[in-house]
């Protein structure tokens, strides 16, 4: 998977990325590719991640409220703390992912890939 991507408000949007911390509020990161990437204590609220490759990504206590992750590969990835509330997650494959603690508050869950989930 490629992404069109490069930079977004100064920073690089790679596979294994440092973002940590990182305000890409609103984004449009469709289809990006961060495998790997540590998005832990990002600002995604309100991001477009439609179609990510976010395999085995860190978003640790992340902001994704509202944000768009229909289709997104988040297998494996590490949402622990996260704040999902709002977020539509429809298609998403979250295999394998660890939600523990995450906020799934109105969160659209159809259509889930799901198996290995730990909440």
């Amino acid at each position: 998977m490629t992404s069109m991507i490069t930079t977004y408000n100064g920073y690089e949007i790679k596979p294994g990325a440092d973002l940590r911390g990182a305000n890409l509020k609103g984004a449009n990161l469709k289809g990006a590719n961060l495998w790997n990437a540590d998005l832990s204590g990002a600002n995604l609220k309100y991001a477009n991640l439609e179609g990510a490759y976010l395999r085995g990504a860190c978003l640790s206590c992340a902001d994704l409220r509202c944000a768009d992750l229909r289709g997104a590969n988040l297998e494996g990835a590490r949402l622990r703390g996260a704040d999902l509330e709002g977020a539509d997650l429809e298609g998403a494959n979250l295999e394998g992912a660890n939600l523990e603690g995450a906020d799934l508050e109105g969160t659209i869950l159809e259509g889930l890939k799901h198996s290995g989930v730990t909440k």
